[in-house]
């Protein structure tokens, strides 16, 4: 998915498949499970400001729009990519800006958001880049994180093989490749800290699945 020549057709196919995965897994609830959390310390009537790094098909951002809605917050999300295609697919979806962009030098001053989060992204980068990114993100979030991505485990791997049996070669194969190169949670924690970004507390989820969430202190 992250080449520049992949199959559009695939890759439309991919960026479905993984919406669905969000939702079937609860990986889209864990974020938006932060950020309820968070907005028990929001002011009334002030618009809230959120950067989803590495948007994809920008499904996050649309969740946390709907939820915003529902709980009267009023909201704005941008979403950033770095795949030409993979933005044109979030904009042809409509409704949230996509801002074609790389994460590791964000076009953002300090403090423009007031939250940054990304979902399933920081397995597709080394550790130099891992750090980098992180520290982008708590760079223009003045509030506070919320990155989920994949504990690497055995079962996890097993069952993303058979989730992805029918799916596309591109899916079959990013699926596999995503678990093996996840994390234990003293990996993730190692760079997190690098990154100066400790405010951010680990949280284990269902779905072999990891939160670093938190909000800077006052």
């Amino acid at each position: 998915m992250d080449e520049p020549g992949a199959n559009p057709q695939w890759l439309r196919g991919s960026l479905g498949f993984l919406r669905r995965i969000n939702a079937l897994l609860g990986y889209t609830r864990s974020t938006l499970g932060h950020l309820e959390r968070f907005s028990q310390g929001w002011e009334q009537g002030r618009t809230i400001r959120i950067l989803d790094v590495a948007t994809g098909s920008a499904d996050v951002p649309r969740a946390i729009l709907k939820w915003a809605a529902r709980r009267g917050f009023s909201v704005q999300v941008i979403g950033v990519d770095l795949h030409a295609k993979t933005a044109r697919a979030a904009i042809d979806e409509g409704n949230v800006r996509i801002v074609q962009a790389n994460a590791i030098r964000l076009p953002f001053a300090d403090g423009s958001f007031d939250y940054a989060i990304a979902s399933l992204f920081l397995h597709h980068l080394d550790e130099a880049d891992i750090v980098s990114v992180l520290r982008e993100m708590g760079r223009v979030a003045a509030r506070g994180l919320v990155v989920g991505d994949l504990v690497r485990h055995r079962r996890a791997y097993l069952g993303v093989s058979l989730l992805t049996l029918l799916a596309n070669p591109m899916v079959r194969h990013d699926g596999r490749v995503s678990v093996a190169q996840a994390f234990t949670r003293a990996e993730i924690i190692a760079l997190r800290d690098q990154a100066g970004v400790a405010f951010a507390e680990y949280h284990r989820h269902s779905g072999y699945r990891f939160v670093l969430a938190g909000e800077k202190a006052n």
